[in-house]
């Protein structure tokens, strides 16, 4: 027989559907290879013509040369395939044979679409809450979460009223960001399962997770009294002790001997204590004289202060003697912030405990820059913030006055800590923003010199990625 003739009595596609259809998810643009694996493909590529060739059933008994897309209308659902094949009809005898396969892609939604459109999104929580009355702490944690891309696996981050719940398509997601929290603040967690849906054939559940985390309620610059054995215990510190920074453990110093003490995260949860006096406590004093008494430890230098508070002027001649661990930053003539312990009622059973004589009148916590405050001025750097969801209930004015004050306090801790922003990315602000503060001149002295600024060196450009190019979509909308 000739080729002619082999052609019109043997067809080596018989058993090939010429006919086809493939999913195609609208929502994610992602196409069903099945049995549940969604890909993402665009048209004519590589992938796409792949996931078509796999669809067709008989072409295991033939041997395919080549393959190929034959141009269609991008919004007529249809994607036709040419097709080039081989088999072999008689002994020694191979012919080869060309055609074209037709695929009507039909819409289906995808898991993951579903659970979204099902509000079903996630699968695990985590709860991140602290007893405390401001949200300076969650500020800082927002900031530790960007830099280190601690958030990039969520689906959803909500705020509420005392916290932050985090969101996870998937329980392992969420355990690493618990890991995350205990590695940077001292917490404790615990965990709790609620049964979704079981399947008794397969003997298979769903769960929903939710890690309940609380954050120690002990702040920066908060001022705390330890129980006897516990300071006894931390190479006997002096149970009044001030809070200068909060990392993975809670540091506390003695501000008349300089004496440190890092309260480890378990060690504070098996003998947790509150703070007496917070920021919101603090009292303005004006700084008489300063005097050094030569014992330094780390950036701390311990002095003895002469003060009195800056809402006494005019209407009596009250001064204190305190001795501080600032005497390195404080002059005569500079505006401070501490605690008033002299007026101030304590309700607190370790404070009671405490003998009279080694309850200091004051205890100054950090220095002030009121003049140069008052002055409106833009800062010349900023920073990052998450995409959170708020609650549905509106804040009241005076709750956003509030938020706006928390907010305000922690970019000054930024400025007037070096250490504090080391440990978290500023960037620099646009280029029309610049610092319109003037210098105002305080009592004695001028602020000017040793207002606190951050120096463009600490800021870094943020990286903007613009596609010069745009990808087109898979299926127009």
């Amino acid at each position: 027989m000739c080729e002619t003739c082999i052609r019109s009595e043997v067809d080596i596609t018989e058993g090939i559907p010429k006919q086809a259809t493939i999913h195609f998810c609208r929502n994610c643009e992602r196409y069903l290879q099945p049995p549940t694996q969604w890909i993402p493909c665009v048209l004519e590529s590589r992938e796409l013509l792949t996931l078509c060739i796999k669809k067709l059933k008989g072409l295991n008994k033939v041997r395919l040369i080549d393959a190929g897309f034959i141009w269609t209308e991008p919004h007529s659902r249809r994607i036709k395939v040419k097709l080039t094949i081989q088999k072999e009809v008689f002994a020694n005898t191979i012919l080869q044979q060309m055609f074209q396969v037709e695929y009507v892609v039909a819409y289906q939604q995808c898991e993951d679409c579903t659970r979204v459109m099902a509000q079903n999104t996630w699968k695990a929580m985590v709860q991140l809450r602290q007893k405390v009355p401001h949200k300076r702490t969650f500020l800082y944690l927002e900031q530790l979460i960007l830099k280190h891309s601690a958030h990039k696996d969520t689906t959803n981050v909500k705020e509420r009223r005392d916290g932050l719940d985090f969101y996870y398509a998937s329980r392992s997601h969420a355990v690493k960001m618990l890991d995350f929290l205990q590695a940077v603040v001292p917490v404790r967690s615990k965990s709790s399962e609620q049964l979704i849906s079981t399947d008794i054939h397969n003997n298979t559940s769903n769960y929903k997770f939710t890690y309940s985390v609380e954050i120690a309620p002990i702040c920066k610059d908060d001022l705390v009294c330890l129980a006897p054995k516990m300071a006894q215990s931390l190479s006997n510190i002096n149970p009044l002790c001030l809070c200068y920074r909060v990392g993975n453990s809670v540091n506390l110093i003695d501000p008349h001997t300089l004496t440190m003490a890092e309260v480890q995260s378990g060690l504070y949860w098996r003998n947790p204590f509150s703070a007496i006096l917070a920021t919101k406590d603090l009292v303005e004093y004006y700084v008489f004289d300063v005097e050094p008494l030569g014992v330094s430890r780390g950036r701390f230098t311990l002095a003895d202060v002469t003060l009195a508070r800056t809402s006494d002027f005019g209407k009596n001649d009250t001064s204190f003697f305190a001795r501080s661990h600032l005497g390195g930053i404080l002059k005569p003539g500079d505006t401070c912030l501490g605690y008033d312990l002299a007026t101030t009622n304590v309700n607190d059973t370790n404070f009671d405990r405490l003998d009279a004589g080694r309850i200091p009148d004051v205890v100054i916590v950090k220095k002030s820059y009121p003049n140069r405050r008052k002055k409106s001025r833009t800062r010349h750097w900023r920073l990052k913030t998450l995409t959170k969801e708020e609650e549905d209930v509106l804040p009241r004015k005076q709750d956003q006055e509030k938020i706006e004050q928390d907010y305000e306090l922690f970019l000054r801790d930024l400025e007037e800590d070096p250490e504090f922003r080391a440990t978290i990315n500023l960037y620099k602000a646009d280029e029309n923003a610049t610092n319109t503060a003037a210098p105002a001149a305080a009592p004695g002295r001028s602020e000017e010199e040793d207002f606190p600024e951050i120096a463009l060196e600490e800021l870094m450009n943020e990286l903007n990625i613009e596609e010069d190019e745009e990808v087109p979509s898979v299926m127009p909308e």
